[in-house]
């Protein structure tokens, strides 16, 4: 089911009174619910605060109104568990993630039949297997030395800003080539950024909903179809082999024998841009303020970047491995910044964890920012620890979901964070600009960032250069 008849034939069931099944218990409910749209104002407004009250509330299982959409948030790892490891038939994210459909196009992961969606994500494997990640690292530190040109020798910076600029350039290189990379302008951005825009908090409750961000985010896919399509035809032309993404899009085939067309190749950009840009570009920012934040380990962390430098004199993946403290400051970075924080699935067929039955019908969150918190797992959660020990079991952290649905793209996101972050500590020292009780959260369009604006202060250090 994917059309939005469906979609509200389903929504109205939701909104008929469930009787709990025999043997099972009432989920609890939050309070404070409106008469007419339930707890979708307080859910729009602040959605990970509402949700921290959702489990202060009920504890790991509690249930909420979203306009007639009966949510249950599902907190924990052994929820996470029982969730991640249902199958479509049972749980569907495709019904949950209906608002993707016009970001990523018809016939495209959400919007296309279970079989077609399968072979999807092989096509998208084929993209991030070694041999290609090997050539992704070189692309990424090529990109971050740019920007060390344009930087200069001291100055303040926007994170948010700064970052999304330059993960977008980079993954726009590594996924299309160098040639659509220097193409790149601010139409680009600009297109990219309305597609973003298009998705909000309330596009989990209507998510087809008529207003201009959707009109926007509809126009955008099409003009990157026209720009990326001319780019294909081009290609084609000339009749060269390239290394990078769009190449692996251009050859694929159904396993039928059908070529991807090129809405469909739009599509799977758009898809894999949405897996690893907005990720690499919040969590390279959380990470580098949590360097500043924690100085306690910032020798130690110049200590390695410089220790495998000398080694290593470029980037590499097999460098990047050796940058274990790094890693433990973009995973902590990860845990209590998760960019994705309202993780859903829809249910098709009664839904049983522990002694609770969630009946056909409704939606199932799971928001890593709550999670990630709980002292069970996370002993001292509220502190920052690059050196703290991963959990003992597999489904305590899930910055990046998990599943047959774990984000594609989390190997490319962190190979893009180590990379920038490591190239330009190895040159800066970075500082705060503001108090550090001014560098807030924010969650526009249900992805959390840094709170603009986000500033630090730069200085290159003695013999990196000009």
């Amino acid at each position: 089911m994917t059309d939005s008849l469906q979609w509200f034939n389903l929504l109205e069931q939701n909104r008929r009174k469930v009787i709990p099944m025999s043997g099972a218990n009432q989920i609890p409910q939050v309070s404070g619910a409106d008469p007419s749209i339930g707890h979708l104002e307080e859910f729009n407004s602040d959605p990970l605060l509402f949700l921290q009250r959702v489990h202060k509330e009920c504890g790991e299982i509690g249930e909420f109104d979203l306009a007639g959409l009966g949510t249950i948030l599902l907190v924990g790892s052994e929820a996470h568990e029982a969730v991640f490891r249902a199958n479509e038939e049972q749980l569907s994210a495709a019904q949950a993630y209906q608002m993707m459909i016009p970001v990523f196009g018809e016939g495209i992961q959400y919007g296309a039949p279970p079989h077609i969606e399968r072979q999807q994500l092989k096509i998208q494997i084929q993209g991030l297997k070694h041999d290609r990640m090997l050539n992704y690292a070189g692309i990424v530190e090529h990109e971050t030395t740019l920007l060390i040109k344009q930087l200069g020798k001291k100055g303040t910076i926007d994170v948010n800003q700064i970052f999304s600029d330059l993960t977008l350039k980079t993954s726009t290189h590594c996924l299309l080539g160098a040639e659509l990379r220097s193409e790149l302008n601010d139409e680009f951005s600009t297109l990219y950024k309305d597609l973003e825009n298009g998705i909000a908090p309330s596009s989990l409750s209507d998510p087809f909903e008529k207003n201009e961000r959707l009109t926007k985010c509809i126009r955008a896919r099409k003009r990157l179809e026209e720009l990326i399509g001319d780019h294909v035809d081009r290609r084609r032309t000339k009749g060269k082999i390239y290394e990078d993404m769009l190449q692996v899009y251009m050859d694929s085939k159904y396993e039928d024998g059908t070529p991807l067309n090129k809405a469909e190749i739009t599509g799977m950009v758009i898809w894999f841009m949405f897996a690893g840009h907005h990720t690499s570009a919040n969590t390279t920012a959380w990470t580098l303020l949590e360097v500043v934040k924690n100085p306690a380990y910032l020798s130690k962390l110049l200590e390695e970047i410089d220790q495998v430098f000398l080694k290593f004199p470029t980037v590499t993946v097999e460098s990047l491995r050796e940058l274990l403290l790094l890693d433990g400051f973009i995973r902590e970075s990860l845990r209590l910044h998760p960019p994705l924080n309202a993780i859903t699935r829809r249910v098709m067929s009664d839904f049983q964890y522990k002694e609770f039955t969630i009946p056909t019908g409704k939606n199932i969150m799971i928001c890593p920012y709550v999670s990630h918190k709980l002292e069970k797992s996370f002993p001292k959660p509220l502190s920052f620890n690059p050196e703290r020990p991963s959990p003992k079991d597999n489904f305590s952290e899930i910055a990046f979901g998990g599943g047959r649905h774990k984000c594609i793209g989390n190997g490319f996101a962190i190979l893009q964070v180590k990379t920038i972050l490591a190239t330009l500590l190895k040159q800066y020292t970075f500082n705060l600009s503001e108090l550090p009780e001014k560098y807030g959260e924010a969650m526009p369009a249900l992805i959390l960032r840094p709170k603009d604006p986000c500033e630090l202060t730069y200085v290159k250090k003695d013999g990196q250069g000009r």
